[in-house]
């Protein structure tokens, strides 16, 4: 953001993220073929005069037949947004943009790009993920709300919104909520069940690697880290 432009108060980065979420729900459920983006990022998401989001940048989508599971093709995106399973497959589906989206609530919330946040995250030897749950779960949230905000948000607001986003961001591609239950959870439908179900397995899931050798878990900050920037963008 230019030093000279304003920054997004909290009533329009919330109807951001609900307008970004209906717009990819209607690609995966509504075209035909559907349509996965798979570069969904907040600088992909543009908004007009009455600050209304819109998806933008079509260059690296692609179609998808409704028979289909996934596309399997070379891989494209950004660095700190790209799921676990398109990264080490190829496979790229309506998931993998769930997965994306979940990345880009975390820079609407902070104001940072994902790249960045995974830096900040990586100074305390955590990944980004294992970060953001810390720090919700010691509601220290003025640590992650983008300080241009100076306090001017809604404590349960933001909770919602990192939860939507870390259910979205789930290593499994099944766990991930399709957009529209996204959708659903942004307009106050279901996300209290959706957490606690989460809460509950994430409980299990600490178990299982206190008494297992954790195996190599994605890492946002270094899952395209071995990626030319130019192999990750181009040809499309």
């Amino acid at each position: 953001r230019p030093e000279s432009q304003a920054p997004l108060d909290w009533a329009i980065r919330k109807r951001i993220a609900l307008g970004a979420a209906r717009g990819l729900a209607y690609l995966h459920d509504h075209c035909d073929p559907k349509i996965i983006h798979r570069d969904v990022k907040a600088a992909n998401i543009l908004l007009d005069e009455e600050f209304e989001a819109v998806v933008g940048d079509f260059g690296l989508a692609k179609l998808m037949d409704y028979k289909d599971t996934h596309v399997t093709t070379a891989v494209r995106g950004t660095i700190g947004h790209i799921a676990p399973e398109y990264l080490s497959t190829g496979k790229s589906s309506e998931k993998t943009d769930v997965f994306g989206y979940g990345v880009m609530l975390l820079e609407l919330i902070t104001g940072q790009r994902a790249f960045d946040l995974a830096r900040l995250a990586n100074d305390d030897d955590v990944m980004l993920l294992d970060w953001v749950k810390g720090l919700l779960k010691d509601r220290r949230l003025e640590t992650l709300v983008d300080a241009d905000l100076q306090g001017n948000y809604i404590d349960h607001e933001v909770e919602q919104l990192i939860q939507v986003a870390l259910l979205c961001t789930q290593g499994t591609p099944m766990e991930r909520p399709k957009m529209s239950e996204v959708v659903r959870m942004l307009e106050g439908d279901g996300l209290a069940e959706r957490w606690e179900e989460w809460q509950k397995e994430e409980m299990f899931r600490q178990e299982f690697n206190h008494n297992h050798q954790p195996n190599a878990d994605w890492i946002i900050a270094d899952s395209t880290s071995y990626l030319r920037p130019d192999e990750l963008s181009g040809p499309r």
